[in-house]
């Protein structure tokens, strides 16, 4: 049994719903409310898997609490830290037995290799297991890619430090828009989990979600007009990035039909703001 968070991302939700749904129990649950966590935990709960910030509404959890739950209950406890990157969040250091990055986001960072990474607190059994079925397997990256990540990796903490800066100067922008009825960003003081945020994250990165004020149609007409943004799934990448999530999720999902997600990149941020101000209108 797998208590997974409520909002995670869908590649790995479509993943339990259709490929392990036979094989493996599991509960969708508000991460954020711990007394719901340990309510939600079964005699055969295996794993607390968490995702912080959550995408795609950004959501944080509290690792370092999680990470006594999962301890007092003898449960492995894994964390996607995809948002974060390691220059943000260190999940490992707060309690976590493994972390998990999508090397293909702020790792990679240039949006030209697709990899994963899973990173073990101990070198034990665990890591044992993990190795193994990436050996027998397969899922091993190509020389080019580990070529293209170690490339990366020189320039990440100064990478980071530029989408946090332009992260919090459009969150602020959203927030005053009158076209804007709610944004999604750890960074903002108005955010649920501010404080746990400020307490486990270095800085806030440059993802973000907002809802459009109006319906889906409106929110269509917002994504088709950016100039600057490239519309894609992706994220973390030198680029700005701009998705509606709902037309990629399909008709079950529950995401809101007016958020959009932006991944805020690299380029000056009066360029990324004149963008949103052109096709918010």
């Amino acid at each position: 049994h797998i208590i997974a968070p409520d909002d995670m991302y869908w590649g790995i939700k479509k993943q339990l719903l259709t490929i392990f749904n036979e094989t493996l129990e599991f509960d969708f649950v508000d991460q954020t409310d711990l007394d719901l966590i340990k309510s939600s935990i079964k005699p055969n709960t295996k794993l607390i898997w968490i995702e912080t910030p959550s995408n795609p509404l950004l959501k944080v959890t509290h690792i370092e609490e999680i990470g006594k739950i999962a301890k007092q209950n003898n449960i492995t406890f894994a964390c996607d830290s995809t948002f974060a990157s390691p220059i943000l969040q260190n999940p490992i250091l707060l309690g976590a037995d493994i972390v998990m990055h999508s090397s293909t986001k702020y790792l990679g960072g240039h949006s030209d290799v697709l990899g994963g990474i899973l990173v073990t607190a101990k070198k034990d059994e665990l890591w044992e297991r993990i190795k193994n079925i990436q050996q027998t397997g397969g899922a091993v990256p190509s020389p080019f890619d580990c070529f293209l990540l170690c490339r990366s990796i020189k320039t990440l903490a100064y990478r980071m430090k530029g989408h946090c800066e332009n992260g919090k100067l459009v969150a602020q922008y959203l927030v005053n828009h009158p076209k804007v009825e709610a944004v999604f960003f750890p960074g903002l003081e108005s955010h649920p989990q501010h404080e746990i945020a400020k307490k486990q994250m270095k800085d806030f990165g440059g993802m973000m979600s907002f809802l459009v004020r109006g319906d889906v149609e409106e929110t269509s007409r917002v994504v088709n007009n950016v100039k600057l943004f490239a519309q894609a799934t992706s994220l973390g990448g030198v680029e700005s990035l701009i998705e509606h999530r709902y037309s990629v999720e399909g008709p079950d999902s529950k995401t809101p039909k007016n958020l959009l997600r932006i991944s805020v990149g690299l380029e000056h941020v009066d360029d990324i703001i004149a963008d949103l101000e052109q096709a918010l209108g």
